[in-house]
């Protein structure tokens, strides 16, 4: 019954956040402005490269998305929700090279679809996902990781990049 339930919160959370961002959103911008929003045209030179590496992106998006959750589950002891949050910081995997792993996974996804339907409407959508979840970090998130995991935190925050990834450092010669 508690594996049951740590399921159910898991997929809540995955429900409300990430599918509506990046499945609920985004259909209802296609349908709603597609009579101003671009396609791909079929006779396009670049649309099947851009569409093909769209599809690359997409997936990538999807499984680095799930591995930050299987992260967030299995170390962090808790959901993406903010209502429901990890317990344990969680450093490892991809986080140990960028802060916001997950939602770079969302906007991956975002950029995917984008580039597989040549939708300006999507990427003015994964432009604004962008901006509102950099100031949400800055603003809320992140001032409340300090409060929660303390100097811990912020030795991490000192050390990881937020959205691009350091190149790593070369060790020093003797």
């Amino acid at each position: 019954m508690r594996r049951l339930l740590v399921v159910f919160r898991h997929l809540l959370a995955i429900l409300v956040l990430p599918v509506v961002m990046a499945v609920i959103v985004p259909r209802w911008l296609l349908t709603r402005y597609s009579v101003i929003d671009s396609r791909w045209s079929p006779d396009s030179a670049l649309a099947w490269p851009v569409r093909g590496l769209g599809g690359v992106v997409l997936v990538a998006g999807i499984l680095l998305f799930s591995w930050c959750v299987l992260l967030f589950a299995r170390v962090g002891r808790g959901t993406l929700a903010p209502w429901d949050p990890t317990q344990h910081l969680v450093a490892v995997g991809p986080y140990r090279y960028l802060r916001n792993p997950m939602i770079s996974g969302v906007a991956a996804v975002l950029t995917g679809l984008a580039m597989l339907t040549g939708s300006w409407v999507l990427a003015l959508w994964l432009v604004t996902f962008i901006a509102v979840n950099s100031a949400y970090f800055v603003l809320v998130e992140e001032p409340g990781l300090e409060r929660r995991f303390g100097e811990p935190y912020r030795d991490y925050k000192a050390r990881v990049p937020r959205w691009i990834p350091r190149r790593p450092s070369a060790p020093e010669a003797r």
